[in-house]
């Protein structure tokens, strides 16, 4: 929009980069340009300003498809006017000498027409074709048909306006129809979502039925494992009591054996011993017999003496001295003792 400012009877204008501003004075063009910078006499000038910057309409209107299904269009079209001073003899851009607002709409004027032009390729693309056919394609060939058609459109060259970009949204049935198309394809999602359920179940299924059986092999080992230690426990437990029982045979049986020999030895010193003392005792014996009974008599009478310590009472009878004096007085007197009857 122009800025006018006014200094007395004369009025100054200054527009934008991106406005294309036209003077006519007298019914003749004197200035035309954009972002210009002015003062005019506003008794006889005549002003228009033609925005240049990118503009959207926006499209949505009903059509019928193929199979005769009400669908609701709807997209944007991005414009621009490239062509300033045929766009302003087509439509109506003068703006007020004061304000410098447009007088008319001329925007919504070129808006409306570009919808219309929109509309009719629209409307042709929607009713060559079925409903399915149609939401299946998607936005995709109504945008191609819109570029298509609006490219060549007359009307465009005659605004000198230049189509920049053109959006499609799509084609939307009416809500239940829409519901209708959409249950094929929700059963379907519905149908994989289940399947996809069911395999997960099946896999979860599958895998807890591994562990069971991994569980189950493991407790099968482990009772294995255990059985053949207690086998062997009881390997130990009998090579243990073998050992045992062999060195305490090998123990009784040196035991023994030490014992007989020691039973040997103590027989052997025993039978030397009392044979050496029968020898003695023998020897005694016979030289005791050879002996007089007088000496034997004093010698058992000396042994008698060395074993008693203290004699409190002798007696001497006349039987025990006759014998002996009898064989003192023979040998005295040379002869041989006269022995006892």
């Amino acid at each position: 929009m122009a800025e006018i400012r006014g200094f007395g009877p004369f009025r100054h204008l200054r527009a934008e980069s991106a406005s294309h501003v036209l003077e006519f004075v007298g019914g003749e063009l004197r200035r035309s340009g954009r972002g210009l910078a002015f003062w005019f006499w506003p008794w006889s000038t005549s002003l228009a300003e033609v925005p240049l910057e990118d503009r959207e309409v926006v499209i949505a209107f009903h059509g019928r498809s193929a199979d005769f299904q009400d669908v609701l269009v709807q997209g944007a079209l991005t414009y621009r006017i490239v062509d300033p001073a045929l766009a302003a003899q087509r439509v109506d851009f003068s703006i007020h000498a004061s304000r410098g607002t447009h007088i008319g709409l001329p925007l919504e004027k070129i808006a409306g027409a570009l919808a219309q032009a929109a509309q009719q390729y629209a409307l042709a693309t929607v009713q060559a074709s079925p409903l399915r056919e149609l939401v299946g394609a998607g936005p995709s060939r109504l945008r191609a048909a819109l570029e298509a058609g609006l490219a060549d459109a007359p009307l465009l060259h005659d605004l000198g306006i230049e189509l920049v970009a053109v959006r499609a949204d799509g084609v939307r049935p009416e809500a239940e129809v829409e519901r209708a198309l959409e249950a094929p394809t929700r059963e379907h999602i519905q149908q994989q979502s289940d399947e996809a359920a069911f395999q997960r179940r099946a896999m979860a299924v599958d895998k807890e039925r591994a562990i069971q059986e991994n569980e189950l092999q493991n407790q099968i080992e482990l009772a294995r494992r255990e059985a053949d230690l207690i086998d062997r426990r009881g390997q130990n437990a009998q090579r243990e009591a073998r050992e045992k029982a062999e060195a305490a045979r090998i123990a009784a049986e040196a035991d023994a054996l030490r014992k007989r020999l020691d039973a040997d030895v103590r027989a052997e010193t025993t039978r030397v011993v009392d044979g050496a003392r029968l020898a003695i005792d023998r020897e005694r014996m016979e030289v005791y017999r050879t002996m007089p009974p007088a000496v034997l008599v004093s010698l058992a009478a000396q042994e008698l003496a060395t074993k008693l310590q203290r004699i409190d009472h002798l007696q001497i009878t006349p039987d025990l001295l006759a014998p002996l004096l009898g064989d003192l007085m023979s040998r005295a007197k040379g002869l041989p003792a006269k022995a006892e009857p």
